[in-house]
């Protein structure tokens, strides 16, 4: 069984910056990658960004490059998204994600984080 909590939200004004952290527990845990989803009140969950846990290949839209970055420190099971220069529209539950394959379903989420960007 695998757990993944989400710490780091909060409240923050716009052009600031906050850390996500996702903490990974259970037993041999070695997924193929993990992601960060976001979504906003009415709207579609969202893509955000994803890592390769062995090779730590990153891939984030364009839409969100150069502001959103992740990582992860396999040491610690834990996959960060640092996030700069917010927007209000950034305002979201954050969630991450893990899974076992490379083509297959998230298999694993946590209960997400809120974070609000305030104008």
């Amino acid at each position: 069984q695998v757990q993944l909590v989400e710490s780091g939200g909060g409240l923050v004004q716009a052009g600031g910056s906050l850390r996500l952290s996702c903490a990974a527990s259970g037993r041999t845990f070695s997924p193929y990658d993990m992601a960060w989803f976001r979504q906003a009140p009415g709207k579609e969950r969202e893509f955000v960004a994803r890592i390769t846990w062995h090779a730590g290949i990153t891939y984030t839209p364009d839409s969100l490059k150069g502001r959103f970055t992740i990582s992860r420190d396999n040491a610690k099971n834990t996959v960060y998204l640092q996030m700069n220069s917010l927007k209000p529209e950034d305002t979201a539950v954050y969630y991450c994600a893990a899974r076992s394959t490379a083509f297959g379903n998230y298999d694993y989420w946590g209960q997400g984080t809120q974070v609000t960007i305030s104008s």
